[in-house]
């Protein structure tokens, strides 16, 4: 047995480790916008929840851009409104006391057949979405429409290939889809002090369906001091993502912090520290498959607590495979991964590689396992480290098609009679405790 660091010795490496880790984030380079305040009420808008106030935002908008940016101010009252555009070095800063109400389903422009998102963006730059009033997204009447092939739903914030953006400060309650959606090639991406709000996928009267939070792809991304609840992802990113710092951070409902499914393009350098996550189906999840992935490497999972959590830890590769052909990760067995087919590499071959996950601690709610990792037959996953990790959970940690992966100090706890790990196809290597 290999040399154990005494408690204050890990803590001082771990604050180290950390700090080397965040310190390659550099934090991302904030809007610049012009201090010309615009407010909506020039142009005619009325807070009072009845008054529809699309026309007059967007002019609103359109005043301070050819200002050459500025402010656009929301005060207190409840707004209706439909689909308006930003622009450049433009903050709409929701103040206190305000809330933009989207218009209803039944009166949204497009309804489910050709919505546009509410705000939205595209090939911007300084653009900013701040103030301690809320954006309602009025979203229950649009949820059972996810299962609908043919409807479509309109996200609260879609920004795409956009430069300098910050979200901050801001409610966000009731998408009928996500919440916010960044992608494309946006870069220096600031989202911190924001909260998030939406039912449960389980909720017994009105699920919520598809309302991912915080969904961010691009690069130089920080999400920070966030309170998320919500009805799928807490935050996701796909293909073509890099240098990610997510710190400091509450997650209730929702389907953890993920990466995927697509991944073409690939995903590196993503850093989450310093969050909790409470009945949250996934703590952190990793997900795609071989028509969808790309080389997803350097990760690092940094003191996260979990309560009452379905899978602390979840990565796989077979997540659309998985989903027809299986009841449920929590039953995929070293026979099943063992047997699972292996198919030729090609240019959307999954490769995982470099995870860390260091200094957790995570109970699991009654019936779920540990954790699962599971690779491919032909493209494991590679180099994994679970460093001060204690996990308690009524099921083994599963580590199937996976290679290099070492357990150091850590601890998973099941029921007497009940392994800690099931594995096959694996190399395992299991340090100090």
């Amino acid at each position: 047995m290999k040399h154990v660091a005494s408690a204050k010795q890990f803590a001082l490496l771990s604050a180290a480790v950390i700090a080397f880790a965040t310190s390659v984030h550099a934090t991302p380079e904030l809007p610049k916008i012009p201090e010309n305040v615009v407010n909506i009420k020039q142009f005619g808008a009325v807070g009072d929840g009845v008054a529809t106030n699309t026309v007059a935002i967007q002019a609103a908008i359109a005043t301070a851009e050819k200002l050459g940016g500025g402010i656009v101010e929301i005060p207190p009252g409840i707004y209706l409104c439909g689909p308006i555009r930003l622009a450049s070095q433009v903050n709409l800063r929701v103040n206190p006391g305000a809330v933009l109400r989207m218009l209803p389903l039944d009166k949204y422009p497009g309804g489910t057949r050709d919505p546009e998102n509410f705000i939205s963006g595209s090939g911007l730059h300084d653009i900013a979405i701040s103030g301690g009033g809320g954006i309602d997204g009025q979203g229950v009447p649009w949820w059972p429409f996810a299962r609908d092939k043919n409807a479509r739903r309109p996200r609260m914030i879609a920004l795409n290939s956009c430069e300098r953006v910050l979200i901050e400060g801001v409610h966000l309650t009731n998408s009928p889809m996500f919440h916010i959606a960044i992608g494309g090639k946006s870069s220096n991406v600031t989202v911190r002090g924001v909260t998030v709000r939406a039912n449960s996928s389980t909720d017994p009267v009105n699920p919520g369906h598809n309302t991912d939070a915080c969904d961010v792809t691009g690069s130089h991304i920080l999400v920070q001091d966030c309170d998320i609840s919500v009805g799928d992802d807490n935050y996701t990113c796909g293909g073509g993502t890099s240098d990610v710092l997510i710190t400091n951070c509450t997650y209730g409902f929702g389907h953890g912090v993920s990466i995927g499914s697509h991944t073409a393009g690939g995903v590196s350098n993503i850093t989450v520290v310093n969050c909790t996550f409470n009945n949250t189906e996934q703590g952190i999840r990793i997900k795609t498959d071989r028509d969808r992935g790309g080389f997803v490497h350097n990760l690092s999972y940094y003191n996260l607590h979990m309560t009452n959590v379905e899978f602390p830890i979840l990565i796989y590769a077979s997540y659309m495979a998985t989903n027809r052909a299986y009841r449920g990760l929590a039953k995929i067995t070293p026979k099943i991964a063992a047997t699972y087919p292996s198919a030729p590499i090609g240019p959307r071959t999954p490769f995982y590689r470099d995870i860390t996950f260091s200094n957790i601690t995570a109970t699991v709610a009654p019936g779920n396992r540990a954790g699962l990792i599971w690779g491919l037959p032909e493209a494991a996953v590679t180099n994994v480290v679970l460093d001060h990790v204690t996990i308690k959970a009524d099921k083994p940690f599963g580590i199937f098609d996976a290679q290099n992966v070492r357990l150091i100090d850590s601890q998973i706890i099941t029921p007497e009679g009940i392994n800690k790990l099931s594995s096959t196809n694996a190399q395992i290597t299991i340090d100090g405790e």
